[in-house]
């Protein structure tokens, strides 16, 4: 199981901790943040591109495929359904969509760049995002300064 904790320090400035490593979330300044860290859409694409480099780095080494390097550039935006029937209202009919691009370099058959091409979508966090999550939510509350 996966546990990841944070907690809001000052402003908008978020600390994040998995128990081994820490690093912070922020939201840009036109949003009310300091902008000192990427916001959480950025920490969700950059789960889903790490992933997908290791994936495809696995992949190539377990395979013994000579990949020289890989690289992706991942986009989040929010538009219009295409058979979107609310699409006039500012409110409805808008859905996620994240938009990839992944660069893989190695002297590869046409076979192998199919295959390889499959696996950059097969990554775990892809695959999560992908079918969705199932959300079992919970919320505490204390008085004062609480950690």
């Amino acid at each position: 199981m996966t546990q990841i904790t944070a907690k809001l320090t000052s402003g908008m400035l978020v600390n994040i901790s998995n128990g081994r490593h820490e690093w912070i979330a922020d939201e840009p300044l036109s949003a009310g943040g300091g902008d000192s860290g990427p916001d959480p859409y950025e920490l969700l694409l950059s789960s889903l591109a790490a992933c997908t480099c290791v994936t495809i780095a696995w992949y190539c080494q377990h395979k013994g495929l000579p990949l020289e390097s890989v690289s992706t550039t991942y986009d989040f935006s929010r538009v219009h359904a295409n058979d979107c029937e609310d699409c006039d209202k500012p409110d409805k009919g808008l859905i996620d969509k994240i938009t990839t691009n992944v660069h893989i370099v190695g002297d590869f058959d046409e076979a192998q760049r199919k295959r390889l091409a499959q696996i950059a979508q097969r990554c775990p966090v892809h695959k999560t995002l992908a079918q969705g999550v199932q959300f079992e939510d919970h919320a505490t509350f204390g008085t004062g300064n609480a950690s």
